[in-house]
């Protein structure tokens, strides 16, 4: 049976990545808005990404996500960047286009945004200091999309302080390194916390932080969706802190790749979100 010639396929490309609910996001909206497509996750590991992104236009593949630990190197392998992407030196998003070239994106810090506007309507950049966690992909994607709202200080820390370092010097001025072991004076006056590590996900050691140099109305995220609520935000919500947790993120950066593949711009409807938390632990 051949297939429809509408039909059109698109994916996940990670390391791992059977874990990720972005499959049975695409596949809700697929199947809502009645599109002949799938989407898939397709494990790809280290050293094997250049031979995976080659093979997305033989496959006849409109495009794919693209998740740890390969968005970074994904940058240096497709023909074009948008501006964002550039900025970011990481992408998520791959498009195929139709004369076969790749053209790369990076929708995390939309994302991002959308998510703390859902979890805090009220937020600003402009309202104080941001600390940042963490200084890889995920970092760089929450920097670039701050400094576009207008924050106008960033502290960031991470364990090895050279990537910190090499980070603020990508980003300029406002970027403010902090040493690891001064990560919790580093709170005092800060109107936002994000943590981009991986400490706190499911089978990883939790964040070890004390918030208490942190002000009460700072908001928290934690830009990691399993579990929904981490050891950071558990801790961050007894002590009265507005939190936001990554699954927001995860179904706003989804919208304009959903869109690029297969031509409709999909709405995030409560339907969709209790079906994917129902699937998360915490």
């Amino acid at each position: 049976m051949t297939q429809p010639r509408s039909f059109k396929a698109a994916g996940l490309i990670g390391w791992p990545v059977f874990q990720s609910r972005s499959p049975m996001v695409h596949a809700h909206w697929l199947a809502e808005h009645a599109i002949p497509g799938v989407y898939v996750p397709m494990p790809v590991a280290p050293g094997q990404l250049a031979d995976a992104l080659r093979g997305l236009r033989a496959l006849g593949f409109a495009g794919c996500n693209v998740t740890l630990p390969h968005k970074e190197e994904a940058a240096t392998l497709v023909d074009r960047l948008d501006p964002a992407a550039q900025r970011m030196g990481a992408i998520n998003l791959i498009v195929v286009e139709p004369d076969g070239t790749l053209s790369g994106y990076n929708k995390d810090g939309y994302g991002f945004i959308e998510n703390l506007r859902d979890g805090k309507p009220d937020w600003n950049a402009t309202s104080g200091p941001a600390i940042v966690l963490g200084a890889g992909g995920g970092a760089r994607s929450v920097i670039a999309s701050l400094l576009d709202e207008g924050a106008a200080e960033i502290r960031l820390t991470n364990r090895t302080r050279t990537r910190a370092e090499a980070l603020a010097k990508t980003f300029g001025s406002k970027i403010h390194v902090t040493d690891w072991s001064n990560r919790a004076e580093a709170l005092a006056g800060a109107a936002l916390l994000v943590n981009t590590t991986n400490q706190g996900m499911i089978g990883q050691p939790n964040l070890d932080l004390d918030l208490i140099h942190l002000p009460p109305d700072a908001l928290v995220c934690d830009i990691i969706y399993n579990p929904l609520q981490t050891n950071l935000l558990a801790t961050a919500n007894a002590r009265g802190n507005p939190t936001v947790n990554g699954l927001g993120m995860l179904l706003h950066q989804a919208r304009p790749a959903f869109e690029a593949w297969f031509g409709t711009l999909p709405t995030i409807t409560p339907t969709l979100r209790t079906a994917i938390e129902a699937t998360i632990g915490g």
